[in-house]
């Protein structure tokens, strides 16, 4: 399957909306995508567990309930593996292809150097993908095709929100493995929050996660290993009244890393979820409006 291939029937990705927004909030799930294309599984030297092992599995479920609180929430059907939406739109790789790439193409960003650009040369534990590589064009396509228009939606669903409410959080949800590489402590906390350092939301978001987490039991840091990607850093913009918060799930918590089957725990994680979420959602609105008034 090449981009052209998504269409009404099968579509990229979904927007799952309450019929009235009640609440500033938009959640995204960028790499919960487990639409795997032919053309990919057939390119691939990998079986679809391990080109699964990028995925950040089921996360649009542990976050489903969203809706029901008032919010929209969008989801990729597409995999991370075939195109991640999480990064700018022209991280390739020249590892990746055989053509030379346009002038504006970043191929010195840390994470093409992780061979983790738009379009990923490795999976997660440094996997090589493909056996056959995608051409430069059906790269492009994946961008103007599929990223663009994802972000386009985002993009809208943000404004709107800001039109009706003065301001808008987006919570980006992720999931991350239980233990990390050689170069970094091994074992992970459950959640990680990221703001950017602070930069890329008003505090009380941030605070509010930390709290609500901790005081279920989870353990919790902010910003490390993991302070945000390209969309918090892109769409957090708190003096405009844009914030976006980064939440990462350890995937230990819900799903067996090895079968990639979810546990018993599943349904538990997602009520704690739900219970944070809600509290979230509740936070007073006076702190955003008095930045978003301030950079006017």
């Amino acid at each position: 399957m090449t981009a052209r291939e998504f269409n009404d029937s099968n579509p990229a990705y979904s927007v799952f909306a309450p019929a009235v927004q009640r609440v500033p909030f938009v959640f995204n799930s960028p790499h919960s995508g487990r639409y795997y294309p032919k053309s990919l599984l057939e390119a691939s030297r990998l079986t679809p567990p391990q080109l699964r092992r990028s995925e950040d599995l089921y996360v649009d479920q542990l976050f489903s309930h969203i809706v029901e609180i008032g919010a929209p929430m969008l989801a990729a059907n597409f995999p991370r593996a075939w195109l991640d939406v999480n990064r700018e739109p022209y991280e390739l790789d020249p590892k990746l292809f055989s053509e030379k790439l346009p002038g504006h193409a970043n191929i010195r960003s840390m994470r093409v150097s992780g061979g983790l650009g738009t379009i990923p040369r490795l999976v997660a534990e440094h996997m090589p993908i493909y056996n056959v590589s995608p051409s430069l064009e059906e790269a492009l396509d994946r961008v103007e095709l599929i990223y663009r228009p994802y972000h386009e939606t985002l993009r809208k669903l943000l404004a709107k929100t800001v039109m009706e409410f003065g301001h808008a959080v987006l919570v980006d949800c992720h999931s991350m493995p239980s233990s990390g590489s050689k170069s970094e402590d091994q074992s992970r906390p459950d959640i990680i929050i990221g703001d950017r350092y602070g930069t890329s939301c008003n505090g009380s978001v941030s605070h509010e996660l930390i709290t609500r987490f901790s005081d279920l039991g989870y353990s919790v840091t902010r910003n490390k290993p993991y302070a945000g990607g390209f969309i918090t850093e892109h769409y957090g913009r708190p003096l405009k009244g844009f914030h976006a918060v980064q939440i990462e799930i350890n995937r230990s918590l819900y799903v067996d890393e090895d079968t990639l089957v979810p546990k018993v725990g599943f349904g538990a994680l997602m009520e704690d979820i739900r219970n944070v979420m809600n509290h979230l959602v509740s936070i007073p609105d006076s702190g955003f409006e008095s930045e978003t008034i301030a950079a006017e």
